[in-house]
């Protein structure tokens, strides 16, 4: 995740309008909150028809590592900048000032939410933890040599049935997974690289810049890798640049942003290994990257960021140039093979596109967007967009469109991602998750989860629809910490805390098809009456209307310390996995998983915790991860994989740790 410090001021740039490319009639209700209004689209008038954009390119790229350079892009020759981040890179701790964090928090809990506290841990035996490595972070070495990871790390996993491939904030690593090609698991086949060298040769803005919060999926329905890289800087005015979106308006579609695809795929190339520094090479100092000094540096994150560049000396009498918009780029494997080639997409956006979740559904490629976290205007304090890119046309390098819609006023969304390979109804609509409250107008607590339906007509835009949101009742929570970018999670033996991202709901919101029902599991990080952080988890089932309704709740979070950023999974058995992190004032952070089975009681996660990583030292920075992240091996469909930080004793930052978990009955 790429943002800054949430602030209250209002952005002087204009507003930009929906994110992605969409077409699509908006049907919302208002959302039930505690003492405020719900979300709303708009305040402008509805249309019934959604404007559609293809691609501006689109193509098929030679093997990945063919088009890797040696080396990494914004590396010297002789490796020696590797720890060094790109300037164009826009993740940015700020820089910690204690006589400015305001001591430790006040964590409370609303009346309720004890009730479904699980404050013991599950009585059964852990998940078996049957592979583990550590990933990229402190001490990885590749083929490509080092690269000091950014802080937040923004961990990306996806897992298929020959190889591993993780992103961190702007790396990429593959792996190999032990099976019927390679007889271990781990081992590093390539990287770490700048995650955009799969648009080289490309052209255009996803070859030219490297961002964070990329993201990588793994489509178990097609057996391809997806590779989703959002562009945070603003690119030169061009003429086919997308209008103003705002919400309330019909869908709208992304212009395409290259032309002249695809492309004729090309042999593999492995590139050679970098060359050794030489002896003059300079020593890079560890530490967190990006700090800013300075009252007020970093306010302008997302919307309208950038829009006092290259104003010195600007002829003030002269009006402002135009500007430029953003783009998402999206990768898609031709085969199963990550290093193999890809067709690749632009597509331009005049929203900035922080915070992309991916999910795999049979229609589309689901991919929500954030513009800021600071506000709109008076009146709109948030504003998501709402995206779909047409997977089928993706999948045989045809000429993809890609769909948007902006909503406003809503929390963090997360479109349901499928776990297994068992499909829904035919037709039926993705569905889009987010939590009550809202940070910037300071309701920390609620007692709702908010759900749209995302109906997406490729054929006739005016068809597309977005219905809701319908709030789901749940038990009263409180946002951990008051939300994101707090000072909350605390550490031994520093004044330190870390970050609790206690605003929204984590990725994956998972949906899975299994035994008669259609299941969806969500979790947050909330406060617990323990004065400490817990995962709150939901299942909910889906009716025939495709509406919601809570099946099972429960918050876990035995024997008090902070339990926060969790991802959740489902097997195919119907068994429930989480992934989180955990520390306190005497743990370091670190790792652990819990589970239950579909028979045990509702509300609690019956298996006890399995020890993923122990940590063995602080984090001198804030973010802590911004996210982790689940993925279904789609080998057995039963094995639960997981990403997550932890800090090695003595190591200047985190460290990935991957594991793969078996819950009872699978083999």
């Amino acid at each position: 995740m790429n943002r800054r410090r949430v602030g209250v001021r209002f952005a002087t740039a204009g507003v930009f309008g929906a994110c992605c490319v969409a077409a699509a009639v908006l049907v919302l209700a208002r959302a039930r909150h505690v003492g405020e209004q719900g979300p709303r689209l708009g305040a402008g008038p509805r249309g019934d028809g959604a404007a559609v954009t293809e691609a501006v390119a689109r193509d098929t790229s030679p093997p990945l590592g063919r088009r890797l350079d040696t080396g990494q892009s914004d590396c010297g020759a002789d490796q020696s900048t590797c720890a060094i981040s790109p300037p164009s890179d826009p993740d940015v701790d700020p820089e910690y000032r204690p006589d400015q964090q305001g001591g430790p928090p006040v964590i409370t809990a609303p009346p309720g939410s004890a009730a479904i506290e699980q404050t013991t841990p599950g009585a059964k035996p852990g998940a078996r933890l049957v592979a583990a490595f550590d990933g990229l972070g402190a001490g990885f070495v590749g083929p490509q040599g080092t690269a000091r990871t950014n802080n937040p790390s923004d961990n990306s996993l996806a897992v298929g049935p020959d190889y591993i491939v993780q992103i961190v904030n702007t790396r990429t690593a593959i792996y190999t997974k032990r099976g019927r090609k390679f007889d271990t698991t781990g081992k590093v086949l390539y990287g770490p690289v700048v995650t955009n060298n799969l648009f080289k040769g490309f052209g255009g803005q996803c070859e030219a810049r490297s961002s964070g919060d990329a993201v990588v999926r793994y489509d178990q329905l097609a057996d391809r890798w997806l590779f989703v890289l959002p562009i945070f800087q603003r690119e030169p005015y061009r003429a086919d640049q997308p209008a103003e979106w705002k919400g309330g308006e019909p869908a709208h579609v992304s212009p395409p942003g290259r032309e002249g695809q695809p492309g004729s795929a090309a042999d593999l190339y492995q590139p050679p290994p970098p060359p050794p520094p030489g002896p003059d090479a300079p020593v890079v100092q560890p530490g967190q990257r990006g700090q800013v000094g300075g009252a007020g540096a970093g306010a302008g994150r997302g919307r309208g960021a950038g829009a006092g560049a290259g104003a010195a000396g600007r002829d003030s009498t002269q009006p402002p140039a135009p500007q430029g918009g953003y783009s998402m780029c999206y990768a898609v494997s031709t085969g199963p093979n990550p290093l193999g080639s890809y067709y690749r997409y632009e597509f331009l956006r005049p929203l900035f596109p922080d915070y992309p979740r991916p999910a795999i559904w049979p229609d589309g490629y689901y991919v929500p967007t954030s513009t800021s976290d600071n506000r709109i205007s008076p009146t709109i304090a948030t504003q998501k967009h709402a995206c779909v890119v047409d997977r089928l046309q993706m999948l045989k390098g045809g000429p993809a469109t890609e769909q948007c819609v902006v909503l406003e006023n809503v929390g963090f969304l997360n479109n349901v991602d499928l776990d297994g390979r068992r499909l829904p109804p035919a037709g039926a609509p993705n569905i889009m998750l987010a939590a009550g409250g809202r940070q910037l107008d300071k309701i920390f607590v609620d007692s709702v989860i908010n759900v749209w339906q995302f109906h997406v007509d490729w054929h006739d835009p005016s068809k597309t629809t977005v219905t809701g949101p319908q709030a789901v009742p749940v038990a009263p929570y409180h946002f951990l910490c008051d939300g994101q970018l707090s000072n909350c999670v605390p550490q031994p033996g520093v004044d330190r805390r870390l970050d609790s991202q206690g605003d929204k709901l984590m990725a994956r919101v998972v949906y899975r098809n299994v035994d008669g029902h259609e299941s969806i599991v969500a979790v947050h990080s909330i406060n617990t009456t323990a004065g400490g952080g817990g995962v709150r988890w939901y299942e909910f089932r889906v009716a025939k209307d495709r509406r919601l309704t809570l099946f099972q709740q429960g918050t876990y979070a035995p024997e008090g310390g902070f339990r926060w950023l969790g991802s959740p999974a489902i097997d195919k058995l119907g068994d429930i996995g989480i992934g989180y992190s955990y520390g306190s004032a005497t743990n370091f952070p670190g790792q652990r998983f819990a589970g239950r089975t579909p028979d045990d009681p509702r509300g609690v996660l019956t298996l006890n915790e399995t020890v993923l990583a122990e940590g063995e030292g602080t984090q001198s920075g804030e973010r802590w991860e911004d996210y982790a992240q689940t993925a279904i091996d789609p080998t057995d469909d039963c094995t639960i994989w997981y990403v997550g930080d932890y800090i090695r004793q003595g190591a200047a930052g985190y460290t990935s740790r991957i594991g793969a978990f078996r819950l009872p009955g699978c083999p």
